[in-house]
């Protein structure tokens, strides 16, 4: 009976985010509560399943962004990477989408996309030209960047420490495939983007001739916080040596502004995006409930059976496999229920490295295909509506999908080459 009821609510309650007729906060919120008040989960088991540290750490990211946007510091990025560009719109995008890669190996993808979307829509501002193909391509390119090392994406954190491997281990494997799945990304840009994006040429010239340092409204706090958001960083990179969760890094970043900034914690705390927030803690209940009544563990043990002894099937089907399913359930309880599947498939004899990739690469690139798929496309996709450019469920599939079809296609390749 669990299963019918888990399964029946997180398809309706999906059904209903895809079709943007209910605010996608409501439906998760809804059906994470359902599946508590009939009683798939208790109580305890739902508030267990959310993942504070994602919860706290977008909070304490989205408390140093709000108190930089005082400053008037992203409209000076956003100055400086038009003249770097030249004014010329796809540059532009290309630019964006390179640096929102580069930095989501470096920090997490969820981390880049909070401090480089106010950066995005102050550009689009500042063109007068709509935001959606930039923030798309930003989405998009901070999940294929994310791949390429340990800390970029959080599945890869899971696989990490349950195969034993280490940041190099990730950067040898994974970061020669994403390099091609990027400049496979940028062609499919332009196909999607690049006339579209064509512009008043006079006009674009004027622009690149803006003085960024105007924008500045408050340089001493801008250095304050520039002081602790660097800190902050350090202490994401350096997180495991001095024993501290991302989150509490973020948080302590974000309490620490307040004070020397200083901030008023009554403003600071307005610009938290709480439905964003809250959307997480639904969602994470309601996939719970999935994962607890057996229906994800149950269909990965069923490809198990099916390519057992196959090594090329195993790799194969398993990067396919994850990729959907990671952009039904979201990526991270995913890649935790699927981790197992892969243990059991290593002591059958199947060689490790291909399947431990294979899971990385389809739970990573995966979150590309739906909305839902990865954090950092809920997160832009609420802050993008806050500013009046909401971004739909299809909207986003048209582009995603056809992303992630791209890079699939060539991981597989990659897979067959090098491990196969």
């Amino acid at each position: 009976m669990d299963v019918f009821l888990a399964g029946g609510i997180f398809v309706v309650a999906y059904a209903l985010i895809a079709s943007e007729r209910v605010d996608r906060t409501l439906v998760a919120l809804l059906g994470g509560l359902l599946v508590v008040a009939l009683g798939v989960l208790d109580q305890e088991e739902a508030f267990a399943a959310i993942d504070f540290n994602v919860i706290f750490l977008l909070a304490g990211m989205m408390v140093l962004a709000g108190g930089l946007s005082q400053t008037g510091f992203f409209e000076y990025v956003a100055g400086h990477a038009i003249r770097l560009s030249r004014g010329q719109p796809f540059r532009l995008l290309v630019l964006l989408s390179l640096l929102t890669a580069g930095l989501s190996a470096l920090l997490d993808n969820v981390t880049t996309v909070v401090l480089l979307t106010p950066v995005t829509l102050s550009i689009a501002r500042t063109l007068r030209v709509s935001p959606f193909p930039y923030l798309m391509s930003q989405i998009l390119a901070s999940n294929i960047g994310g791949t390429a090392t340990l800390i970029g994406d959080p599945p890869n954190i899971l696989i990490g420490s349950a195969a034993g491997l280490d940041f190099g281990d990730f950067l040898i494997n994974l970061a020669p495939v994403v390099l091609v799945i990027l400049a496979a990304f940028v062609v499919i840009m332009w196909i999607a983007f690049g006339r579209s994006l064509q512009d008043d040429a006079d006009r674009l010239d004027a622009l690149a001739q803006m003085d960024p340092a105007a924008a500045i409204k408050n340089r001493p706090l801008m250095t304050r916080a520039l002081i602790v958001l660097a800190l902050t960083i350090a202490g994401f990179l350096a997180h495991s040596a001095i024993g501290l969760e991302a989150a509490t890094v973020a948080l302590l970043g974000a309490t620490v502004l307040m004070i020397v900034g200083p901030l008023d914690p009554h403003e600071a705390l307005r610009d938290i995006e709480w439905n964003t927030l809250f959307f997480f803690v639904g969602l994470f209940m309601l996939v719970e409930a999935v994962v607890h009544v057996g229906i994800v563990g149950g269909v990965a043990d069923a490809l198990a059976d099916a390519t057992a002894g196959r090594p090329d099937l195993a790799a194969v089907g398993l990067l396919w496999f994850s990729s959907l399913a990671s952009a039904i359930v979201d990526n991270i309880p995913y890649t935790a229920t699927a981790i197992p599947v892969v243990v059991r498939l290593i002591e059958s004899g199947l060689p490790s490295e291909s399947l431990w990739w294979s899971l990385a690469l389809g739970a990573c690139l995966g979150g590309n295909l739906t909305i839902v798929g990865a954090s950092a496309n809920i997160v832009v996709a609420n802050l993008a509506a806050r500013d009046g450019h909401p971004i739909t469920f299809m909207q986003f599939f048209r582009y995603g999908s056809v992303v992630v079809l791209v890079s699939l296609v060539i991981s597989t390749a990659y897979l067959w080459v090098r491990y196969l």
